[in-house]
């Protein structure tokens, strides 16, 4: 059985896939600690491996470039890519929130604001986020400990669409775990790792372990994708070292790679 069949099955019940968006990520993970390029060649094998056809690929990347997020270049035989500097700086605010570390201890005191504040969770017309915060409250601010079925209510207030993001990162960690991966299989199994959870860190408020259901596998969901990261690296990052045919090696991975979800990451 293909081990990367449950991670394609589960991007494809969603619709779809947005070519683009998926290029998009594999810029953020794999190129730009790599020096910034890309061999189409490449991009096209990787995502070739999650059933992405060549003209889509390329299709893509014509809009990337005519959007003005990416810009092409030929040298003989092999053409690449390399994000414009409208997309660098897309990229800054963007990289620091998905590879941020994992939280190093229980969230003990918690802040409730009402009127509630942009990037918090949502409750009611209020929202609660871990304390402390360094922002001026603009109405009620109250902190203290969460008690009784707390968490329960924060949970039952989630988004329906933000309950189905998490109960699909989470399937897909769990179809992660321990798997054994070749080269490139890797390198596809990271990819869409990290394009699920870019989607949904940029787009909802994160859900402390504690707030997460008891029976949840896994509860700590940052935790338990930098350990999954930190399992397919050494090979995805491998398969970014090899060349064959138009596909050059890639450069040496930048000391940036290494502080990915707090310096858990070992090319």
């Amino acid at each position: 059985m293909d081990p990367l069949k449950p991670l394609i099955d589960n991007l494809n019940a969603e619709g779809r896939p947005r070519i683009w968006s998926l290029v998009i990520t594999v810029f953020g993970d794999s190129v730009q600690h790599r020096g910034g390029r890309i061999a189409t060649a490449r991009l096209s094998r990787l995502l070739g491996r999650i059933g992405v056809e060549t003209g889509a690929v390329r299709t893509a990347l014509s809009r990337l470039s005519q959007d003005g997020w990416v810009e092409g270049k030929r040298s003989g035989r092999t053409s690449s890519y390399t994000l414009t500097d409208r997309g660098l700086q897309e990229f800054g605010p963007a990289t620091a929130r998905i590879y941020a570390p994992p939280r190093q201890r229980p969230v003990g005191e918690w802040v409730f604001d009402w009127p509630g504040v942009e990037g918090a969770l949502r409750l009611g017309q209020g929202s609660l986020r871990p304390a402390p915060v360094t922002d001026t409250p603009g109405g009620l601010r109250m902190t203290g400990a969460l008690t009784g079925d707390a968490g329960a209510q924060v949970r039952a207030s989630l988004d329906p669409d933000h309950a189905v993001a998490l109960e699909r990162m989470a399937q897909d960690l769990t179809a992660l775990s321990g798997i054994d991966a070749s080269p490139l299989d890797a390198a596809a199994a990271r990819l869409l790792q990290v394009h699920r959870w870019r989607r949904l860190v940029l787009r909802w408020p994160e859900v402390p372990a504690e707030l997460m259901p008891e029976d949840a596998a896994p509860r700590d969901l940052r935790r338990a994708m930098a350990e999954a990261y930190k399992h397919l690296a050494p090979a995805a990052e491998a398969w970014l070292d090899t060349a064959d045919g138009e596909m050059p090696a890639m450069p040496p991975a930048g000391p940036d790679f290494s502080l990915r979800f707090g310096g858990l990451q070992t090319p």
